[in-house]
C-alpha cells in the first residue's frame, strides 16, 4: 500500500468587497475588426435587452415577432433561415412564444409537414409596445453615431457581410 503525500491547503481567494474594474490595455485587440464589432454588439444588445425588459423579450424573439407581423403564415423554417437561427433553437423559441400566447402554429396549408406561424392578438399588442421601446433604443444608438453615422455604419457593415 502506497503512502499518500499530504495535500497542500489552497489559499482561499476572496473577491474585493466592491466591484472594481481595472483598465487593461487590450493592445492589438483594439485594432481588430472582430473585437470592435463584438464589443459594439454587446453594448447595443445590453441596451436593447434593458429596453425590452418590461416585456421579457430577447432580441431574437423581437425579430421573430417583427417577421411574423410582416409575413403572417410563414413557415418556421423560412423564419428561422431568414434570421439565421438554428432549427432546434428556433423550435424552442417558438415553444416559448406560443406558451406566452404571443404566436401560434398551425399546419401549413401548402405543406402538411410544415408549420405556418402567426402573431396572436396578444403578440400584436406586445409587438406594438416593443416597437415603441425599440424606437427609443434606436434613437439612443443613432445619437451616439452622430450625423451621417448610421448610413456610414450600415454601408460598412454591409460590405463585411458580403
Amino acid at each position: 500500500m502506497g503512502v499518500r503525500a499530504p495535500t497542500k491547503s489552497r489559499a482561499k481567494i476572496e473577491a474585493p468587497a466592491e466591484d472594481v474594474h481595472e483598465e487593461i490595455d487590450v493592445g492589438p485587440l483594439s485594432r481588430m475588426i472582430g473585437y470592435a464589432l463584438r464589443r459594439a454588439q454587446l453594448a447595443v444588445f445590453d441596451d436593447f435587452i434593458a429596453s425590452l425588459a418590461e416585456l421579457n423579450l430577447r432580441p431574437a424573439q423581437f425579430s421573430v415577432l417583427l417577421l411574423l407581423d410582416r409575413s403572417p403564415g410563414s413557415t418556421q423554417s423560412a423564419v428561422a433561415a431568414s434570421l439565421g437561427i438554428k432549427r432546434a433553437n428556433f423550435v424552442a423559441m417558438m415553444d416559448d412564444l406560443e406558451d406566452r400566447g404571443l404566436a401560434a402554429r398551425t399546419v401549413s396549408p401548402s405543406d402538411k409537414r410544415s408549420h405556418a406561424i402567426f402573431l396572436t392578438e396578444n403578440g400584436r399588442k406586445t409587438l406594438d409596445r416593443a416597437r415603441a421601446l425599440a424606437q427609443r433604443h434606436e434613437a439612443r444608438q443613432i445619437a451616439k453615431l452622430g450625423e451621417g453615422g448610421v448610413e456610414t455604419l450600415l454601408m460598412l457593415l454591409g460590405r463585411l457581410a458580403k
